[in-house]
């Protein structure tokens, strides 16, 4: 009797073989893409918390120039109050290490018409009649803050932040 599957069931089987030999496999592909590409994620994680971190350091100087002229706008004893301007100032930025704060006085005659004509801030400032004495703070606040990550060439390792605010001072 003629065993005429026998050739074939071979022929099936080689070719079994031949095409798992040459077929890719996906095993293992992610974990290559994800090794690749976790240090950028972790670098623009990075980059983010220090853009962040300088942001809010940014903004708490800012807001304590705006703190330290509040405090002498109220009246003109607070406005010769450098102390407690520069107080006010760092107590209101209290998480910026170093802050530093400059409070400015300037005053001017302003007239019925509303001209101005500048003059030296003293405690006896008196302007003619019908003019006023109008008194200005203004509060400009520095901080040097170290990112916690340094880049070289790309971030410098301290940057120097500003703040400014001008406020006219209350007439009592």
């Amino acid at each position: 009797m003629k065993k005429p599957n026998a050739p074939i069931i071979c022929e099936q089987r080689n070719t079994r073989l031949l095409r798992r030999s040459t077929e890719r496999t996906d095993a293992g592909q992610a974990i290559v893409e994800m090794a690749l590409v976790i240090p950028f994620l972790v670098l623009l994680l990075i980059g983010a918390l220090e853009f962040g971190t300088v942001a809010f350091s940014a903004i708490e100087v800012s807001n304590a120039a705006e703190a330290g002229a509040l405090f002498g706008s109220q009246n003109r004893a607070n406005a010769a109050n450098t102390a407690g301007i520069t107080l006010a100032a760092q107590n209101d930025a209290s998480s910026v290490p170093g802050l530093t704060a400059t409070p400015t006085t300037s005053c001017a005659c302003q007239s019925a018409a509303g001209t101005l004509t500048a003059l030296s801030c003293a405690a006896t400032t008196t302007c003619t009649t019908p003019s006023q004495v109008v008194e200005w703070v203004t509060v400009i606040t520095g901080a040097t803050v170290n990112p916690p990550v340094y880049y070289p060439g790309i971030v410098p390792r301290n940057i120097t932040l500003k703040g400014q605010a001008t406020m006219r001072v209350a007439q009592q």
